[in-house]
């Protein structure tokens, strides 16, 4: 059976190169989850300054019409153009660094091409949220996605109910994802204020909540390397992020 076309949206995380004009392109799509697509003849239609390859930045949200099969492995786009332009975000150097960071975050995540509404929309609004961001939100923003995104994937940290832990010391226990008053037998935690503070990003739901949160650069440092060894210890081949230092660097 052959391919059919759908619509949909898609924000773009990586793309390669494909012979002289073309462009492999892989894209994070509201129907159809992780899909790679082969663009033709993009590039030397960039070239002759109509647009095609720039709208393939990591981050990008474009608007589709695509041709799609059934576990095929490379799909076609038949169209695509903006669904939204960012003001800022490809050409704030902070922010793009942010951005960079969510999406190989996202990346390293997304292992199977299926559908996932929720994640496609809270990770839509996480970047246009990182668009209009104030300085304190974008700093914020790296920790408040990197935490929120683990629902996705069934390993959000737990709570404890605030009776259970009122006066005690907190401990985020990396192995059993949970904040807690109780001190984890094993190495893998954090303690301090980078708990106090995993415990109260939990509770934020809007990125424009994190204006509240005055951290300084080595806290944000600590807390950034606290998430990626979580991520470490829950998602298969996580590896290391390749853009964490940069974000550690530009990050006040």
């Amino acid at each position: 059976m052959g391919a059919s076309i759908f619509k949909t949206k898609g924000i773009v995380l990586r793309t390669v190169r494909y012979g002289d004009t073309s462009l492999i392109v892989s894209v994070f799509t509201e129907r159809f989850g992780m899909q790679s697509y082969l663009v033709y003849g993009v590039r030397t239609a960039a070239k002759k300054g109509k647009g095609g390859a720039n709208l393939f930045q990591p981050a990008a949200l474009l608007d589709m019409v695509v041709y799609h099969q059934d576990r095929k492995s490379l799909q076609r786009i038949k169209e695509f153009h903006w669904n939204r332009q960012y003001e800022g975000l490809f050409s704030d150097i902070t922010k793009n660094a942010v951005a960079l960071f969510m999406v190989e975050l996202l990346t390293k995540c997304l292992r199977q091409p299926e559908e996932n509404v929720p994640l496609f929309q809270f990770t839509e609004d996480a970047f246009s949220a990182l668009d209009r961001a104030t300085p304190i939100v974008q700093a914020n923003l790296p920790l408040f996605f990197a935490l929120h995104l683990t629902y996705f994937f069934g390993v959000l940290p737990r709570l404890p109910a605030p009776e259970e832990v009122e006066g005690l010391p907190l401990y985020f226990d990396l192995v059993d994802s949970i904040v807690t008053a109780t001190e984890p037998t094993h190495l893998h935690y954090a303690s301090g204020v980078t708990a106090i503070t995993i415990a109260d990003l939990l509770q934020v739901r809007q990125p424009e909540e994190l204006t509240q949160f005055t951290l300084n650069r080595e806290q944000r440092r600590g807390l950034l390397h606290v998430m990626e060894q979580y991520y470490q210890q829950h998602i298969q081949d996580f590896g290391s992020l390749k853009t964490l230092p940069v974000l550690r660097e530009i990050l006040s």
